[in-house]
């Protein structure tokens, strides 16, 4: 949504309005619609996010984020039993209504209170979800959607939890291999702070006593000491600052979010881009695959499917696929336009198209990703190991350098005052 400056003429007075719209028309319409006695609109131009409104999201972003998360298993839990419940031919309205009541975590019972109370209104399931994607995820919704469209929930909804399980364990995989890289470092950057806190000042004196010349990396110990011992607070309290900026500008600014994600994906980004890509390529592919498989067109299939893509950089590329199709071809071309399959993947969707097995191809291109990704994270240690050691080798080396070589001329510093 953007900002505009839409000035009117109303019972010949001008009028300026801020109104957020998707466009200068959308704009120009919903100023006329505004007023009921009817205006004149002089003239519409774009403006900068209002400040009263920035701080709004600033501050509702900060609310979001002291919020405990949904536990993944519960909500797992909890789409089992929506499955189940389907499944043996409970109405949603009900099986919505029994899940609120049994789930033991709060915002659960809350969401599955008010999806109940808007299916009862007439809304269907995935617009009563909609709402909520930030709590389920985009997979939950596409899988809602094909519910919908299939007429079977309960499948659906046992393929979704399959989904979420896959996620989860990936998530716990991933974070067990990257746990004790991250513990060495993490003490490394305490023994390292503690080091020139307490270390260096000692050193400092002498140096100061001697009057010697410092080399580089001794400039750069005294230098971060001083601003620790100074400023160690502050420090902390901006490196925290930063990062829960950048976190709402990129929940709250697409262009921003788009330069992230970009950046992210970026080849020189060592095995992040690589995790990111494959682990998103697995996601839209399964849900791609799924969709098909359940008989929806493709067309409709690959806008579900590109819905749940959340790095905007890749979702560019796979928006391109169905504007592609509409302009006669096949899916094994547009996928290729992206540049995100390589040559055999592509060579299977297009064999796939030609021989009626479309889905069963599709599900092996998801295996693929699946199993790089698997394999990414099965290695991640080995792959993290360099970067560890090249981390701890630089932090020691500045600290042995920084300390010793002034200790080096140290001797002749005593000659020549001596």
């Amino acid at each position: 949504m953007k900002y505009f400056n839409v000035t009117v003429m109303r019972r010949g007075k001008k009028e300026n309005l801020t109104l957020q719209a998707e466009s200068k028309i959308a704009a120009i319409k919903q100023a006329k619609h505004k007023f009921q006695d009817g205006v004149m609109v002089i003239k519409a131009e774009e403006t900068s996010v209002p400040l009263e409104d920035t701080i709004s999201k600033f501050f509702s972003s900060l609310k979001r984020s002291m919020k405990s998360k949904v536990p993944i298993n519960d909500k797992i839990s909890t789409i089992r039993q929506i499955a189940v419940m389907t499944d043996a031919g409970i109405a949603i309205n009900d099986t919505l209504e029994d899940v609120a009541e049994n789930t033991h975590n709060a915002r659960l019972k809350e969401i599955y209170s008010k999806m109940n109370s808007d299916i009862n209104a007439g809304h269907s399931m995935s617009d009563a979800m909609e709402p909520y994607t930030e709590e389920f995820g985009h997979v939950a919704l596409a899988m809602t959607k094909l519910g919908e469209r299939t007429g079977n929930i309960s499948e659906s909804y046992h393929k979704l939890a399959d989904i979420l399980e896959n996620i989860r364990d990936n998530t716990a995989k991933f974070k067990k291999a990257i746990r004790t890289p991250i513990i060495t470092l993490i003490a490394m950057a305490i023994a390292f702070t503690i080091l020139i806190v307490v270390v260096v000042p000692k050193f400092k004196a002498i140096f100061a006593q001697f009057k010697a010349e410092l080399p580089l990396p001794t400039i750069i110990l005294l230098k971060l000491e001083w601003l620790l011992s100074n400023y160690g607070i502050y420090v902390l309290f901006g490196l925290i600052s930063i990062v829960f900026i950048l976190k709402f500008l990129y929940k709250n600014n697409k262009d921003f979010q788009y330069h992230i994600d970009k950046l992210l994906i970026h080849p020189k980004f060592y095995l992040i881009n690589k995790a990111i890509f494959l682990s998103t390529m697995h996601r839209y592919n399964l849900v791609f695959a799924e969709l098909v498989h359940s008989g929806i067109p493709v067309s409709e299939a690959l806008d579900t499917a590109v819905g749940m893509v959340d790095n905007l950089a890749i979702k560019e590329q796979l928006l391109t696929v169905n504007a592609n199709i509409g302009r006669g071809m096949n899916l094994a071309e547009a996928f290729a336009l992206t540049g995100l399959y390589e040559n055999m993947l592509l060579q299977m969707i297009k064999a796939g198209e030609a021989g009626g097995q479309l889905d069963a191809m599709l599900e092996k291109v998801t295996e693929y990703y699946d199993m790089q990704f698997q394999d990414l994270i099965d290695n991640l240690a080995a792959y993290i190991e360099p970067i560890m050691l090249f981390f701890i080798a630089g932090l020691v080396l500045l600290m042995a350098l920084g300390i010793f070589m002034p200790m080096w001329d140290l001797g002749q510093a005593v000659n020549k005052h001596g």
